[in-house]
């Protein structure tokens, strides 16, 4: 007889709990929250975000690591599961532009839960020390001289609608990277046409440009800001362009 996993095992009442911690943490990986090869949030974080207890998400994850979903080696738990196929050619990798063209280009990516920028505060309509969610992505060169940094702030509106965004609150310690590449494709998915303005412009006394990116939803409520700095040198200019809903 075939074994069930949590792939093709109907969730149900009656299931021990263990199980259906694995199948809601399977969900949460399939919708990309936690992209393959990221590494998981702690067990005690795990069981704080379930609010089950730590050997409830052990038994859990070991569900997943005997139908090879996930992977423990000494720097802990990852998502093994295969990525998600990109369905429209319309779709953005978060951050836009923060990524260099060098193959060997390594990068870093956390999020805090913190106050933001004070300029970022006022493009989100947050009041003055209000928290939210900020994500920090970095990008080197293999030679690490040129490198791209990006910083962005999510509006209340981001982290209500889009549900893949909210969960993120929860582990937002800034040490467990924090790849959110897919974060468009939950906005759209969520039913947010994007609206991106980006304004670019020289830094002073540096052979880089500024790039701050504002993305509104259509109904002109801000859903994030992005400044990010890249090794360059051009005119200032401002583009503008817009991603459809999903359909």
């Amino acid at each position: 007889m075939a074994r069930t996993t949590p792939h093709d095992h109907p969730q149900t009442d009656d299931e021990p709990l263990y199980w259906r911690i694995a199948t809601q943490l399977l969900g949460e990986l399939r919708e990309g929250t936690i992209p393959p090869g990221e590494r998981l949030p702690g067990e005690r974080r795990l069981a704080e975000h379930f609010d089950v207890s730590r050997e409830t998400v052990r038994q859990a994850l070991e569900v997943l690591r005997r139908d090879g979903l996930v992977n423990t080696d000494r720097r802990g738990s990852h998502a093994t599961l295969p990525g998600l196929p990109v369905e429209d050619p319309v779709s953005l990798a978060f951050p836009v532009g923060a990524r260099s063209a060098d193959p060997g280009a390594v990068d870093r990516a956390t999020v805090t839960w913190e106050t933001p920028p004070p300029e970022h505060a006022a493009a989100l309509g947050l009041a003055p020390h209000r928290p939210t969610l900020v994500h920090r992505y970095q990008s080197a060169t293999s030679d690490g001289r040129a490198v791209r940094t990006a910083v962005t702030s999510f509006s209340a509106v981001a982290l209500s609608e889009v549900a893949e965004l909210g969960r993120y609150r929860d582990r937002a310690d800034g040490a467990a990277a924090a790849q959110l590449r897919r974060a468009y494709d939950w906005m759209r998915k969520a039913g947010l046409t994007l609206h991106h303005r980006d304004s670019i412009s020289p830094v002073a006394d540096a052979s880089s440009v500024r790039v701050t990116r504002r993305v509104h939803d259509q109904f002109a409520r801000p859903l994030e800001i992005t400044d990010l700095v890249v090794d360059a040198q051009q005119d200032t200019l401002v583009y503008e362009f817009t991603v459809p809903a999903a359909g």
